[in-house]
């Protein structure tokens, strides 16, 4: 566990409503960044601890370097928990859908009145207009904008492998409260920012909205795109395994072509030229591809290196564990992975960031919390004591077990699934 990473926003404390991705999301970037990230979730746990199937790795991969209350949001005693946070907080998270947290009386309007300095980080499916009433999800707006169209073969529509915009929108959550944190900074007041799936997904496709008008017609989906480069393919090697080759430059193409042999081409006028080759795709591919076939694929990835051309072998995401590159330098960082805390640790990515001249990542010093784990060290820091915390305990209003007890049913059946 890495406890020596930089912190370039600790003294910020955050309360964290987020569940699912975005918000968790948003929420991990403060946090692996330093700052206090509070984690708010019901006394029964973060529904998303218990998701099965493409969704079983969302809590660790997003709760990381956090701490966790457990309280019941839905009954004033526990809505009174929160406005008590409230005060000492510099921004508030949430993700829910719209009009969910003001029922809880949690909304911005409730929370600026205890702390006028406060951020309150909204993130919702969409913005102003007239789909903000509307839920959202990831997948939804990647059919919604286009991404989806552009992703697939033509007719058959198909959301990216990886929930992009949740990512994305979490993202931009924690660009516009760090700027809102810099207008603080000089106006001494606090503000509500909202971020969106919806509006994250068409910025990705501005070029593509460009390209359409600059070409005077709609962009195919990338599995039929006009190619912009010559060689810009997957090639399969005689044992199966895959390669993508991309030579986006003259020099490319004739450093490619040297290392690989292929003299005849090399001196071909009709590929002299990143245009000509997209001409020639038709024809030059095919052989390429037949060539290519023959060699095993450690031969073509020492080749393509040799060249100093773009490429890379076709991997999957499970492969990124033992990743030399990830491993050399604090890459990925050894995370307890059941939704419940504990558990075996796999390496999860860092955040894609360096800082200063020494190129320092930044770390992991909090496990994924346990549900509720650090209930009594948070209120007991804002002045509850320890007779208040026991009754809210006894009437429900916080986890009425203990965090052994409250989780140990609940790894038991997460390892029978």
């Amino acid at each position: 566990m890495t406890t020596s990473s930089p912190t370039p926003l600790a003294g910020l404390r955050v309360l964290d409503f987020g569940h699912t991705i975005m918000g968790p999301c948003a929420g991990v970037l403060f946090a692996d960044l330093g700052a206090d990230v509070i984690k708010v979730e019901p006394v029964d746990g973060d529904p998303t601890r218990r998701l099965p199937g493409f969704a079983a790795g969302f809590f660790a991969t997003y709760n990381r370097n956090k701490r966790s209350i457990a309280v019941d949001l839905k009954r004033p005693e526990g809505q009174a928990v929160v406005h008590r946070l409230v005060k000492d907080a510099d921004i508030v998270l949430e993700n829910f859908g719209p009009g969910t947290i003001e029922r809880l009386n949690c909304g911005w309007e409730d929370l600026r009145k205890i702390n006028p300095r406060l951020v309150y980080l909204s993130m919702k499916g969409f913005l102003k207009g007239p789909y903000e009433n509307r839920g959202a999800l990831d997948e939804v707006v990647q059919m919604q904008s286009g991404l989806a169209y552009m992703t697939g073969p033509p007719g058959r529509p198909l959301r990216a492998g990886a929930p992009v915009i949740d990512i994305l929108g979490g993202v931009f959550g924690v660009t516009a409260a760090l700027a809102a944190l810099r207008e603080r900074d000089q106006t001494g007041k606090g503000q509500k920012v909202t971020s969106s799936l919806f509006e994250s997904a068409t910025f990705m496709l501005g070029s593509m909205i460009v390209g359409s008008a600059v070409l005077g017609a709609p962009m195919p989906p990338m599995p039929a795109r006009k190619n912009a480069w010559g060689i810009y393919d997957v090639f399969t090697a005689s044992d199966g395994g895959q390669v993508f080759i991309g030579c986006t430059s003259d020099g490319h193409w004739q450093r490619f072509c040297e290392q690989f042999g292929f003299d005849e081409w090399r001196d071909d006028e009709r590929l002299a030229s990143n245009a000509k080759r997209c001409e020639a795709r038709d024809w030059i591919l095919p052989k390429l591809e037949q060539r290519l076939a023959k060699l095993p694929l450690s031969e073509i990835l020492e080749t393509c290196e040799a060249a100093r051309v773009a490429y890379s072998r076709v991997g999957r995401p499970d492969e990124l564990s033992t990743d030399p590159h990830l491993l050399a330098h604090g890459g990925l960082l050894s995370t307890a992975v059941s939704g419940f805390g504990g558990g075996p640790e796999v390496g999860i990515p860092a955040l894609p960031l360096e800082f200063g001249e020494a190129r320092e990542r930044l770390g992991l010093h909090r496990q994924p919390p346990r549900v509720g784990e650090h209930t009594d060290e948070v209120l007991f820091a804002v002045g509850y004591l320890e007779r208040e915390i026991a009754s809210l305990r006894s009437s429900g209003v916080l986890a009425i077990q203990s965090v052994e007890q409250l989780n140990a049913p609940q790894l038991a059946q997460a390892g029978q699934r």
